[in-house]
């Protein structure tokens, strides 16, 4: 009987539940670890002239002092923010300007907290995006490799043929990750007849990736470097490279000759370790009167930094989900003096999706069509960019299928038409895409002379439940009891893998671990239980390579019902339903727990989520979680995820696709366009804030 498509519990939940699973703040070496805490610029640009190293260093317990006079040289590396203490210059405020190592985290805190750093600051910087923002430029490639720019046919004289225009600018503010554990790292070096050895306990999406880069940055060979992430306290894309934090925990234990724990405070994780950019969309929808598309067009700024040139695909993602036969697709970006932006979850599709389904709501509703019945008519035969048939795509199935179970067919189509008691009722409705990524990956299959496996793989499980579905996926693979399956992840010793993020992480890692279980039991077949271990390693490299150039992506549709006070403007969303198709679900019970999650995300971007640029002292104004909202348990009500199973024979042995983004895309928008049904007030700039709607709606439905 076959474990994939069961919804196994947790393989570590009992350990969770119990406070026994070690999270990077509770792993250490045998003893001596001591404390590390970052002093970050109070300044936004300018120079460190002094640091007073002799006053902290007569504080009780005080061990050392960084600073960039007595860092250690780093060589340099492609993210430049790993650079640190490096000069004297500063970039943006927060950054680390030195840091002091302690005898215990209070006395470290305490010591980095009465640190005197004197500045020359510049009088002038910038650190606000604006739509026209003069430094614009369009970069080489944008994020994960895609083109800059797109065309196809000619879209301006398109639009200016089309009978129907909606012609519109949205945005999304700076948002930050924020995933419960804050990012923390423990480095000990270790001294040898074979020279240095460093081991990094961090709190990564990837482990090999912070091998390879503690590699470089500290001149010794990845072989002598060992990270290990056993549990990561979610990441939503924060840690998926690697951050400052295990640049400085390696740094301050080769000052101090001791192991050294950085653990950041939540205020550090909005300054220096990523987040969302803002973004700018220019939306241009150019229509038939009978609502068929003939032009999408759709122009993205944001902004990166000047130490590091991110740019997120926000535009990528409308490049594949509507027919037209004229398009196109750009982005921009200004390099401003602020802290790198970085991956969340979603990068490129959860902003951009935004805006083109709050765009395509907009014609639905200047057409007076039915918003469902319109994304239907534009359902592409193929991939739009390319021309390539999809591996799959189950578009219209997921739209039919939500608008029945949500009963979209008892709305009422008119805008601030329902009312209940002092709300408004209103019902929206969005697509999501996402596309289903594989990155080769090794694995290793072990079989034991007791009838008992070992599978091995440098994944980390940042709360998805990679351990359990990869557990199944072997069991699979060897046919055999899933309890007779180990996993082991989370260490970079282990057979080399790719980082968790992009959605691939089951795909990629998936793909190894099935390959080696295959290869591993056909061996066994011919050869029966071994008297010793028998093992295999498997490489998909080259299986990747092999495969047929087609687009593949995960779809879906996102319908959301809110309820608007018409006093205050206060959104409350009362249920979410979000219908997915992505290829063959292979734990029910885990896949519904990451597409909750990304809907509740969307909540969040919705209504709340929003980092303030500071333009007089630089940094974000609301860098704590008083200040910067998330959604709480009163904020979800009724949210519930459902999905088509699709058998799709493209994607990896086990015919799966990402889940663990898809729920974020289209969310939000579902949920703003569920304010204008209800109040029939359009917001284009999130977040929907009670005090862009409460002066806009019809004062006569308050009487």
């Amino acid at each position: 009987m076959s474990t994939l498509g069961v919804g196994h519990a947790r393989v570590e939940g009992q350990d969770k539940v119990h406070g026994s699973a070690r999270y990077t703040a509770d792993l250490r070496p045998a003893s001596g670890v001591v404390h590390c805490a970052h002093v970050g610029a109070t300044i936004n640009v300018g120079r460190v002239t002094h640091v007073d190293v002799d006053q902290a260093l007569r504080q009780p317990g005080v061990l050392g002092v960084l600073w960039h006079g007595n860092a250690v040289e780093l060589p340099d590396i492609d993210d430049s923010e790993l650079l640190i203490l490096q000069s004297a210059d500063v970039h943006y405020r927060g950054q680390i300007v030195a840091a002091v190592i302690a005898d215990s985290a209070e006395r470290a805190r305490a010591a980095a907290d009465a640190l005197t750093v004197h500045y020359e600051s510049e009088a002038k910087f910038d650190n606000v995006l604006t739509s026209d923002h003069p430094d614009l430029y369009a970069p080489e490639e944008v994020n994960a490799g895609f083109p800059t720019d797109s065309i196809r046919g000619e879209p301006e004289d398109a639009l200016a043929a089309a009978e129907i225009v909606v012609d519109h600018w949205y945005s999304t503010p700076a948002m930050h990750n924020n995933p419960m554990e804050p990012h923390a790292s423990t480095a000990a070096w270790e001294h040898t007849d074979g020279g240095e050895s460093l081991t990094v306990w961090d709190s990564t999406q990837a482990p090999a990736g912070v091998q390879d880069d503690l590699a470089t940055l500290f001149g010794i060979d990845a072989q002598q470097v060992r990270v290990i992430a056993e549990h990561v306290g979610g990441g939503f894309g924060g840690k998926g490279s690697t951050r400052p934090n295990a640049v400085l925990a390696v740094m301050a234990a080769k000052l101090v000759g001791r192991p050294v724990r950085v653990v950041l405070p939540r205020s550090a994780t909005f300054a220096f370790v990523g987040y969302r950019t803002p973004t700018y969309s220019r939306v241009a929808l150019g229509a038939d009167a009978w609502g068929k598309l003939s032009v999408v067009c759709h122009d993205t700024v944001q902004q990166t930094s000047k130490i590091v040139e991110f740019v997120e695909q926000t535009a990528e993602g409308t490049r594949h989900i509507y027919g037209s036969d004229h398009s196109r697709t750009t982005h921009r970006v200004a390099a401003l003096d602020v802290s790198t932006p970085r991956w969340m979850r979603a990068p490129g599709e959860a902003p951009g999706i935004y805006a083109l389904e709050t765009a395509i709501d907009e014609l639905a509703h200047e057409l007076g069509m039915d918003p469902i019945e319109l994304r239907i008519l534009n359902e592409p035969a193929s991939d739009p960019a390319t021309g390539t048939p999809f591996s799959s795509r189950s578009v219209v199935e997921a739209l039919r299928t939500g608008a029945d179970q949500f009963g979209w067919a008892d709305r009422n189509p008119r805008p601030a038409a329902t009312m209940r008691g002092r709300k408004l009722i209103g019902s929206g409705v969005a697509l999501a895409s996402y596309p289903a990524m594989t990155a080769p990956s090794t694995a290793r299959a072990c079989a034991n002379s007791d009838g008992t496996f070992d599978v091995s793989v440098a994944a980390s499980d940042i709360g998805t439940g990679a351990r359990t579905v990869l557990t199944q996926i072997a069991a699979d693979a060897l046919e055999v009891a899933f309890d007779s399956v180990r996993l082991h992840l989370g260490d970079s010793k282990l057979p080399k893998a790719p980082g968790a993020g992009g959605s691939s992480g089951t795909s990629s890692w998936g793909f190894a671990v099935h390959k080696a279980c295959r290869d591993l039991h056909y061996q066994l077949n011919q050869i029966g239980t071994p008297e010793t271990a028998l093992e295999v390693v498997a490489d998909t490299t080259e299986d990747l390579h092999a495969r047929a150039q087609m687009p593949r992506e995960a779809f879906g549709a996102q319908f959301a019902q809110v309820a608007v006070d018409v006093d205050t403007g206060e959104v409350t969303v009362e249920r979410m339903l979000g219908v997915f198709a992505v290829g063959k679900v292979l734990n029910p019970r885990l896949a519904r727990s990451q597409l909750l999650g990304g809907m509740t995300f969307g909540i969040g971007m919705a209504l709340m989520e929003e980092g303030h640029p500071d333009a007089r002292y630089g940094g974000f104004g609301n860098e704590n979680m008083a200040d910067y909202h998330v959604p709480a348990h009163a904020d979800v009500l009724d949210v519930e995820a459902i999905w088509i199973d699709e058998d799709d024979d493209q994607l990896n042995p086990m015919g799966s696709k990402g889940i663990g983004e898809i729920g974020n895309v289209g969310s939000a928008a579902a949920i703003a366009n569920a304010v204008f049904h209800a109040t029939a007030v359009r917001v284009r700039d999130l977040p929907v804030r009670p005090d862009k709607l409460a002066g806009r709606i019809d004062p006569t439905l308050k009487n």
